[in-house]
């Protein structure tokens, strides 16, 4: 067994700053008025069968033609609050500022509309930040749901430390390891997989500290000097 994380080549006070921010929101108690949620967002090929697929039958397993017909690209946004064993996975056209910001919308205003404040762990994609808002929303709603988020960025080569991409991981290898070549599909299949996993309320058993980034990548902490 072996663990692959994409780290900076030698000591980054930027990147210990973040993770170590980042891991202290992890070990937070649950607060129902300050919920964590950690966003990631994944472009998928939507792909379809050129030919139909043979069942599988006794002896046989089912049988794909290798040829198959690209129809786009469709991009997933994952919501996770790993405190409560809760996720939404939210298929869109486009991966754009606009379609960041209606998923904050819908957090502040839909989900969590009566949280003081939203915690939210993302990656340093230049769509995140609360300027998304206001190019998708009139000034006095951007500022309203802009208050209302917490932003806590993982740093730069450590995607690792969200949370949703445990979530992604789970997605690709239990529903998206197949052909799906419409966006309906796509969004029927991401579906099931999501009301499965929420119904078993499947969290995640995050142990990685502040204490033990300090021994084990110390390399990565910049020497003070005496």
């Amino acid at each position: 067994m072996r663990q692959q994380w994409c780290l900076p080549g030698g000591p980054s006070a930027e990147f210990v700053a973040r993770m170590e921010d980042v891991l202290d929101v992890y070990h937070r108690p649950f607060d129902p008025g300050r919920p964590v949620i950690c966003i990631d967002e994944q472009p998928r090929q939507l792909v379809s069968e050129t030919r139909v697929p043979l069942p599988p039958r006794p002896g046989n397993a089912a049988r794909f033609d290798y040829e198959y017909k690209r129809e786009g690209v469709a991009n997933l946004f994952m919501i996770f609050q790993p405190l409560l064993g809760w996720r939404h996975v939210m298929p869109t056209e486009r991966r754009t500022a606009v379609d960041f910001a209606e998923v904050l919308r819908w957090l502040a205003e839909d989900l969590c509309p009566d949280a003081k404040k939203l915690v939210l762990v993302t990656d340093n994609l230049n769509t995140h930040t609360p300027a998304c808002l206001y190019e998708a929303f009139d000034p006095a709603r951007a500022r309203r749901i802009a208050e209302r988020l917490e932003w806590h960025y993982t740093p730069k080569h450590g995607s690792w430390l969200n949370m949703a991409e445990i979530e992604f991981a789970a997605l690709s290898k239990q529903c998206l390891g197949r052909r799906i070549g419409s966006m309906a599909r796509l969004r029927k299949e991401v579906a099931a997989w999501e009301d499965e996993r929420n119904e078993r309320e499947v969290g995640a058993n995050w142990r990685f500290t502040t204490a033990d980034a300090r021994i084990k990548l110390r390399s990565l902490y910049p020497p003070i000097e005496k």
